[in-house]
């Protein structure tokens, strides 16, 4: 048993395949004698050389377009993109051509590319660099979208994408980079991607959640566990989700709540939530719950809010997602603090009170240009 950072389970992935498979290969900016900005890649240059670990110029589109050539031409490299807005700048190459090109090719090309990047808010990088963008690649078909909650899934997801055959889109919460995890690194820890795991079994309601969502939503469950029993599903894979699992559980639950960092409009959880509620609604006990943020940008005040772990949480916002999901069909009247909700950070209070009192605002002044003769 190890005891490791999300930063040093990355690492230790690549590190395995590179040793067993002399065609994986690592390139991005930085990477190499830096060891990467968030210092994932740190010693790789070392042990495998200039040839297998390389700088690159500050180009997103050279990045991933050296990645496509270099895997339609027998290469798997595994390629940085530091922050995952960076995608946006090559988004052609993503989602035209490393996508398309298996299918184009009519299987004769497979593109083995993983496409590194970090992303999530929780350690002050503004609004411009704490997204998580799920969102950007979910209609994409031929990417695998994957975003790891912790050591233990960074390492066992990250071997598997390595070794698939088509291009897979790693999204790691930046916030989790330096939380510990004790697992035993192999062949037995290795996620295969697509499937979910049942973090923890409950009776009562099922939370399903992706990144360092999952942490939330297990915290969540531990604080309502005398009143709720809660079971806790980490996704893992986003693209594809695994259907089998969420809708085991919601089928014994009979009830869905639905944890998301990225924005409610357009977010993956819709999906999930869809799926749901067409495939058991006769099963279902209560609606299908999204716990996700306002479609606002993330202000950059309250960026560095953490999302999991020691954190000023808002204590306005209590468990209604659980408890309203659990009250419909006659469990738990109420529920008190410490809840799903009151662990998002305070800027998500901060946008929601400023959003309700805007139309308040917006219809006083029109009230009074109506009374002056002026609307």
């Amino acid at each position: 048993m190890s005891e490791l950072t999300m930063r040093e389970a990355i690492k230790l992935a690549i590190a395995e395949e590179m040793r067993a498979d002399p065609s994986v290969v690592v390139f991005g900016e930085d990477v190499a004698e830096a060891g990467g900005v968030f210092k994932v890649t740190a010693g790789l240059l070392e042990e495998f050389g200039p040839d297998r670990v390389r700088d690159t110029p500050i180009s997103e589109t050279a990045i991933i377009g050296a990645a496509i050539g270099a895997a339609a031409n027998g290469l798997r490299p595994v390629v940085e993109i530091m922050f995952a807005e960076f995608f946006g700048v090559a988004l052609d190459q993503v989602v035209t051509q490393a996508a398309k090109m298996r299918y184009l090719s009519a299987g004769k090309l497979r593109m083995p590319i993983v496409m590194r990047a970090s992303a999530g808010g929780g350690l002050g990088f503004g609004t411009q660099h704490s997204q998580t963008l799920e969102s950007w690649f979910m209609n994409t078909p031929g990417l695998t979208v994957v975003s790891p909650s912790g050591a233990a899934s960074a390492y066992g997801l990250l071997r598997h994408a390595i070794r698939g055959e088509d291009p897979v889109v790693f999204l790691e919460p930046r916030n989790l980079y330096g939380w510990k995890e004790e697992f035993d690194p192999g062949e037995t820890a290795i996620w295969p991607l697509g499937t979910a795991r049942l973090a923890r079994d409950g009776a009562d309601v099922t939370l399903v959640a992706l990144g360092q969502m999952s942490r939330v939503a297990l915290n969540a469950a531990a604080t309502l566990a005398e009143r709720v029993s809660c079971a806790v599903i980490d996704l893992g894979t986003v693209r594809p989700w695994d259907r089998d699992t969420v809708l085991a559980s919601v089928r014994r639950t009979g009830r869905l709540v639905i944890v998301e960092e990225n924005p409610v409009t357009g977010g993956w959880g819709a999906d999930v939530a869809s799926a749901v509620a067409s495939m058991l609604h006769g099963r279902l006990k209560a609606p299908v719950a999204r716990v996700a943020c306002p479609d606002v940008p993330i202000p950059s005040r309250w960026s560095s809010a953490p999302m999991s772990g020691n954190a000023a949480y808002c204590p306005s916002r209590r468990p209604f997602a659980v408890s309203r999901s659990c009250r419909r069909s006659g469990l738990a009247l109420r529920i008190a603090a410490g809840s799903l909700r009151a662990r998002l950070p305070t800027w998500w209070c901060s946008i929601r009170r400023l959003w309700r009192t805007v139309p308040h605002q917006r219809n006083r002044r029109r009230h009074r240009l109506a009374l002056s003769g002026s609307w």
